[in-house]
């Protein structure tokens, strides 16, 4: 593992054409989804004039196959990633391309095996994980908005935290969007939409893309199937 110092030079040097970069994908879709204060159907970014405790009383009703996308995200954030008989966390991870991005403040992958790494993470690091409430604000197809704009679902979920190593409990109000495409032959079996990008914004606060930050994100991505095996052929 580089050290901090190495860390910080890597961040400042310049691209090389020749490495793939995965921040690409999200440079990318920052111009398909532009953020401001006003949030648009699609929204990258939470805006500033945002209520971000969920009212689940307000949710929108989702067609059952967009349902069926969100519910399987919830689960995921509520530990179902796991090796034991009986979870759900593979058949969840279905509902995201293969080539999917993932994106918070910890955390930057760009496959959906890497973004299996993360979920998986969470029953090993995570002593309690529990959703107490959702609400979806937005559910648009790729028609609904202007041309360039993909479908998307967003949602508002407050996030009940329990961390292993200090056993006390935050809750997290998250801001979730969720951008989608149709489904393709090299994503498998699943809904014929797929999460191709994944944003989830923490309690009103985004976060840095560049230099350190986006280093230390995309190196948690990268190297997190290591510590947590999720299965392989996702």
């Amino acid at each position: 593992m580089p050290s901090a110092a190495e860390l910080r030079q890597q961040a400042d040097q310049p691209i090389d054409p020749d490495t793939p970069q995965t921040y690409e994908i999200r440079e990318r879709q920052q111009q398909e989804q532009p953020s401001n204060t006003d949030r648009p159907k699609n929204a990258t970014n939470a805006p500033t004039n945002e209520d971000y405790e969920p009212n689940p009383s307000a949710s929108i009703k989702l067609e059952p196959e967009r349902q069926h996308i969100v519910d399987s995200i919830v689960r995921l954030y509520d530990g179902s990633g796991t090796h034991d008989e009986g979870s759900t966390g593979k058949r969840d991870m279905q509902v995201y391309a293969a080539k999917a991005v993932y994106d918070d403040v910890w955390s930057y992958c760009d496959t959906r095996y890497k973004i299996a790494g993360q979920w998986y993470g969470i029953p090993l690091v995570i002593k309690s994980s529990v959703t107490k409430a959702v609400e979806v604000v937005s559910s648009t197809s790729a028609s609904d908005g202007q041309a360039n704009e993909p479908a998307a679902i967003v949602f508002k979920m407050k996030h009940a935290w329990t961390p292993r190593v200090l056993g006390k409990t935050f809750d997290v109000n998250h801001f979730v969007t969720l951008s989608l495409e149709k489904a393709g032959p090299e994503d498998g079996e699943g809904p014929s939409e797929r999460v191709k990008y994944h944003k989830d914004q923490w309690n009103e606060k985004d976060y840095s893309h560049a230099g350190l930050g986006k280093v230390m994100k995309t190196l948690n991505g990268d190297w997190a199937t290591i510590g947590t095996r999720p299965p392989k052929d996702l």
